[in-house]
């Protein structure tokens, strides 16, 4: 763009702004009702400013061996933070961003233009509906980033979506997914036991105030059938400006408790986060 100018428009699911970083002069921030969604620096897409979305690049960073191209499913698009992050950081991958709202997409794509040769395909598309005509193992790393307002909608949470995400996962491939809860962490548990249930790896990273129930916040679910690095994972997830832990094994299974898998019939979208919990300014 050649004036860094902030940019309002109405998109298919409310109202979306571009909003210039003062601090970096290609970063944006993209909000939809007022909700932050995305961060992205055109300059430096190996910058990733949301917590959540550090979390997520970490456990990138340890799919398969650093800088291999893989391929990568991203249900949910905002500004495409993490696919613009794999294409620099993986360059050669294959990247498919599934959005179901397809004039934030266009907005994106207009005004924060991916670079030539990114290897990032587009499709607006509902993502459990696109991920169910999805291929048996064609994706090495898929990532969920999907929430409707502030909330991860209930048909991308139950059982059947669960086995579908693995149905086009590898068999080594990784499953993340950026979820949000609060004590009593009905919906996170809920989710730990739905994936347990498809999957033989678990992992999760959140800070410890959310896990300790003092606050609102992210969680990021890892999943897989082979072991993944969860040391390394710790490693990269304590060293953060704001230090996360890695839950796993008994101390996870702990925490699920007595939760159950969500079935699609009884699937409710994560719940609605406080007032101020993910707001900005």
């Amino acid at each position: 763009m050649s004036e860094a100018i902030p940019v309002t428009r109405t998109v298919d699911h409310g109202t979306a702004k571009l909003m210039p970083d003062v601090d970096r002069e290609r970063a944006w921030l993209l909000t939809v009702d007022g909700a932050p969604q995305s961060y992205v620096d055109l300059d430096d897409p190996g910058h990733l400013e949301f917590e959540y979305a550090r979390r997520l690049g970490f456990a990138l960073d340890l799919v398969d061996g650093p800088g291999r191209p893989v391929d990568a499913v991203h249900l949910g698009g905002g500004a495409l933070t993490l696919p613009r992050y794999l294409a620099a950081t993986r360059p050669g991958s294959r990247q498919h961003v599934v959005e179901a709202d397809r004039a934030l997409l266009e907005l994106v794509v207009e005004r924060l233009p991916l670079p030539e040769g990114s290897g990032v395909t587009m499709n607006a598309a509902d993502a459990r509906a696109w991920l169910e005509a999805a291929p048996d193992d064609s994706a090495d790393v898929m990532v969920a980033d999907v929430f409707g307002g502030s909330r991860v909608p209930a048909h991308l949470t139950s059982l059947a979506y669960a086995r579908e995400a693995e149905r086009v996962l590898r068999p080594g491939g990784v499953y993340l997914a950026n979820l949000a809860d609060g004590a009593p962490f009905a919906f996170l548990r809920s989710q730990l036991a739905t994936f347990a249930a498809v999957f033989e790896q678990l992992a999760l990273i959140a800070e410890p105030g959310v896990l300790r129930g003092r606050r609102f916040g992210n969680a990021v679910l890892v999943a897989s059938h082979r072991p993944f690095d969860t040391a390394g994972l710790a490693r990269r997830a304590a060293a953060d400006a704001f230090p996360a832990r890695v839950e796993h094994g008994a101390a996870l299974r702990d925490f699920t408790g007595g939760a159950r898998p969500v079935r699609d019939a009884e699937a409710v979208a994560s719940p609605e986060p406080p007032d101020g919990a993910f707001g900005i300014g």
